[in-house]
């Protein structure tokens, strides 16, 4: 009974990441307005019904290859982050293999920006429906930060992994429009900027910063409230 659980299990798996993976490659070819459920069921051979069954939509299609970027980076990250110890190397670290993790996507992380830029897109980072990849990424920020013996004050701490998953959302995007072999100037790019941002953040634990460190946490504590919340979205409904 077990074996053939185990059997049906392992096909239903074949059979899902089947369906990601005609979808991504029509998503490449047509864009994501332009393609339908039908055409992705149709190109991989699996009936409709079945493709319903795994995903109820193209959004949740999206949502899942999300997640497989996001798993893909962790599984890379957490051997990367027990062989660093300081906040430089552990950031840089990160950051370059989440570009690793995503360059076979370039093409088609171009094609998805036009709809997932929209601010009301369900496939926006913001949205509600990409909250549990956000926190699942914002949570390995945090793994980065703990375990790392800078001297960072508590309330910049306790904000530290969102706004390092902000700055990794900014280099994303630089990496969408670099054209560069290899993306080299993206690489680039996080070299240089994870340099400042570990300045800046040691330089923050200076006394005389504790002010400009504050109105710096306001500023953000104010971004996040004029984000929409689940309540916001349900009175536009």
């Amino acid at each position: 009974m077990r074996k053939k659980k185990a059997t049906k299990t392992l096909k239903g798996d074949q059979t899902k990441a089947l369906i990601l993976e005609t979808a991504l490659e029509i998503f490449r070819e047509r864009g994501y307005e332009e393609t339908t459920m039908r055409a992705i069921a149709e190109k991989a051979g699996v009936a409709l019904g079945n493709t319903y069954y795994y995903f109820r939509s193209k959004e949740y299609l999206i949502q899942a290859f999300y997640q497989r970027l996001h798993d893909e980076h962790l599984a890379a990250s957490l051997p990367a982050l027990e062989k660093k110890e300081t906040l430089k190397a552990r950031l840089q670290a990160v950051m370059r293999l989440r570009i690793d993790v995503m360059k076979p996507y370039h093409q088609f992380a171009g094609v998805l920006f036009k709809t997932a830029a929209h601010p009301q897109s369900p496939l926006n980072p913001f949205s509600d429906e990409s909250d549990p990849v956000r926190d699942q990424s914002i949570a390995l920020f945090a793994k980065v930060v703990e375990g790392t013996k800078a001297r960072i004050p508590k309330d910049l701490q306790a904000e530290l992994p969102y706004l390092l998953w902000l700055y990794q959302m900014g280099v994303v995007l630089f990496w969408i429009h670099d054209p560069s072999p290899n993306h080299r100037r993206t690489y680039r790019l996080i070299d240089h900027t994870v340099d400042l941002l570990d300045k800046l953040i040691h330089l923050a634990s200076n006394p005389f910063m504790r002010p400009l460190r504050k109105q710096a946490l306001r500023l953000v504590a104010e971004i996040r409230e004029a984000l929409p919340d689940d309540e916001d979205e349900e009175q536009k409904k």
